[in-house]
């Protein structure tokens, strides 16, 4: 696997992986990551995965931390208390 490109962004970290004919897309926010496995054959390369990657997609990936971190949290208190 080998990081072909990055995609800025103020609050997360997104880098774009080649792999096996497959592009990977990884979305890191603190402990938590999502990827994203795309066939280098349904994009353009990194202008696609660019194109992709808009602000509906990233609205989200966004929401879908904020749900991971509430989850995460609400396990750790419910493991301090017993």
């Amino acid at each position: 696997m080998r990081v072909i490109g990055n995609i800025p962004h103020p609050k997360i970290s997104i880098v774009i992986f080649s792999m096996n004919d497959k592009y990977q897309i990884k979305f890191e926010a603190g402990p938590m990551e999502q990827i994203f496995k795309i066939p280098h054959s349904e994009v353009n390369g990194i202008e696609g995965i660019q194109k992709m990657v808009d602000e509906h997609f990233l609205e989200k990936v966004m929401e879908r931390f904020n749900e991971m971190y509430l989850s995460f949290k609400e396990a750790k208190q419910r493991s301090s208390t017993s």
